[in-house]
């Protein structure tokens, strides 16, 4: 790989950067990509998370270009679903407590679509599906767990690596994929690319 290709993570999410970083990959830039994440008409969640991957990728590969910097760019997006209804990425207490009462006691499934741009623009994508299931919550519990507050903007109202991992009585899938970021599906990704990454470091999906 051409030395002056630079690894560009489109997101500022601390919790995509720590899984990088656990696997052992420090992107050279985090370049957010801020795409309207409104479900289209009917969508269903796995299109969602993938759409929504890729645009976020599009749009930074697309900056990079601009800007002159030659890059490979990893974009992600998660989608928590119940059924085929999509939860929202809440930022209100009452939509967290919505999602929150829906999850309750019962199965759900979260999408992470990811995408990587090459320097040539050829982008490849990949949709990871965990399936997940949370024990019943109490009045209590939804009350302790709205006043930590570690639910705004994650999609579903709830962050798995909190607090809210107490919730989760079964997963099956990849628990790096429902934080945000599919480690074995990245790597693999970055590896196609010739990207050197240590594939031993990342861990296996449940």
């Amino acid at each position: 790989m051409n030395d002056r290709v630079q690894l560009v993570l489109a997101s500022g999410s601390p919790r995509r950067l720590a899984l990088l970083n656990q696997a052992g990959i420090q992107p050279d830039r985090l370049m957010p990509a801020d795409v309207d994440e409104t479900p289209e008409r009917s969508e269903l969640p796995r299109r969602l998370a993938l759409r929504l991957a890729q645009q976020k990728g599009e749009l930074v590969a697309s900056r990079c270009r601009e800007a002159d910097i030659p890059a490979l760019v990893i974009a992600a997006d998660t989608v928590v679903a119940a059924g085929r209804r999509i939860l929202p990425k809440p930022e209100l207490q009452e939509e967290a407590e919505a999602c929150l009462r829906l999850l309750s006691g019962r199965a759900h499934r979260v999408f992470t679509g990811l995408c990587l741009v090459t320097p040539k623009g050829r982008v490849r994508t990949r949709l990871v599906e965990s399936r997940l299931r949370f024990k019943r919550l109490t009045s209590e519990d939804i009350a302790a767990y709205l006043a930590c507050g570690e639910w705004r903007g994650k999609a579903g109202g709830y962050a798995i690596q909190g607090i809210a991992g107490s919730f989760v009585v079964k997963l099956t899938g990849s628990y790096t994929s429902v934080v945000g970021l599919p480690l074995a599906e990245t790597v693999a990704l970055l590896n196609g690319e010739g990207y050197p990454v240590r594939t031993g470091w990342v861990e296996s999906a449940a």
